[in-house]
């Protein structure tokens, strides 16, 4: 497939499996059922073939969720070692066409930043990505701050990722459907309010204040907040309220990526609220098609230097490569 204009493509939310990692839990945290698992496993021959058939010429690889966000600190910091090490020997193989987000033992915050730097400085990792709540706990909590620190002293970014939510809320917002629609709980619409909420709770959490050059990226264009931004920043500012500027934080400390919305309204939308410099190109492979979401940028209705700029040119510069 030919894309106009002509620049590689970086797609920067690309998920694969770790057997040891997925041994630790059951039902669909486990795995996924047939093609989906089949996909995850593969960092090879078909992975290569399907992005070469959409045109996709690098991969930054993360593992897919609740990754290492359940794991204990018992066995955490080592399992995310023997996870990353894994990871970094598979972008060995095909060094030209996967790079690589790190997996955090978020149980030891302090063990997670040094894997970060790990990972960056040693490894040639481009960030991390979290995904969903820490033990139960939303990850604005300052006792994983120190993860925040380090990301900012090594000027790596930060991935949000949705990850199922939080039982109660499952059972509150969701129980009434899930059996006939189980979607609603994941990417329908509970992925979006779980990491939405994840976002906002950061901005209000005062850890931009404390670590002004951090960089947090969320997928799905940004899980509905650019649509949301200006009514968030007006509330924020009514009376009552400590000084803050949600829009400066979040138009200023954010980045976000097309995973998986393939929308040409929302995507202009956040282009209007958030600048070009801020979107970055991810399909949310494999749970979500190759093709589409190359076929989809390229009729976009934006100009060939934007589009450069949301192919690669911003994934570039963010994560340096």
């Amino acid at each position: 497939m030919l894309l106009k204009p002509k620049c590689p493509v970086i797609a920067i939310e690309e998920h694969y499996w770790d057997a040891e990692l997925a041994s630790h839990f059951t039902g669909i945290e486990a795995g996924r059922p047939g093609e989906t698992q089949r996909r995850l496993d593969d960092l090879g021959a078909l992975r290569l073939k399907e992005m070469d058939d959409a045109g996709i010429d690098i991969q930054v690889l993360s593992h897919g969720a609740p990754s290492t966000q359940k794991i204990g600190a018992d066995i955490a910091v080592d399992l995310a070692r023997r996870v990353n090490d894994r990871l970094h020997q598979a972008i060995g193989r095909h060094p030209t066409r996967f790079a690589g987000f790190a997996a955090l033992p978020t149980a030891d915050a302090k063990a997670a930043a040094d894997e970060l730097e790990r990972c960056v400085t040693r490894l040639g990792f481009k960030g991390a990505m979290i995904h969903g709540l820490a033990h139960g706990k939303f990850i604005d909590n300052r006792q994983f701050w120190p993860i925040y620190a380090r990301a900012e002293q090594l000027d790596v970014p930060i991935y949000l990722h949705p990850s199922l939510p939080h039982a109660a809320v499952a059972d509150a917002y969701y129980a009434d459907y899930a059996q006939q629609f189980p979607m609603v709980v994941r990417p329908a619409w509970g992925y979006t309010v779980e990491t939405a909420t994840t976002a906002i709770r950061m901005v209000l959490s005062g850890v931009f204040e404390s670590h002004p050059r951090l960089k947090i990226i969320l997928g799905h264009l940004g899980e509905t907040l650019p649509f949301l931004v200006w009514r968030i920043d007006q509330a924020l500012a009514r009376p009552g309220q400590k000084s803050l500027s949600f829009r400066d934080v979040f138009c200023n400390n954010f980045y976000i990526t097309t995973s998986g919305n393939f929308s040409t309204p929302a995507l202009l939308c956040c282009i209007m609220e958030m600048g070009i410099d801020r979107i970055l190109f991810a399909v949310d492979w494999p749970f979500v098609e190759n093709l589409p979401a190359t076929q989809w940028l390229a009729t976009t209705p934006i100009c060939d230097e934007d589009k450069v700029k949301i192919l690669s040119g911003n994934s570039k510069r963010l994560l340096r490569m």
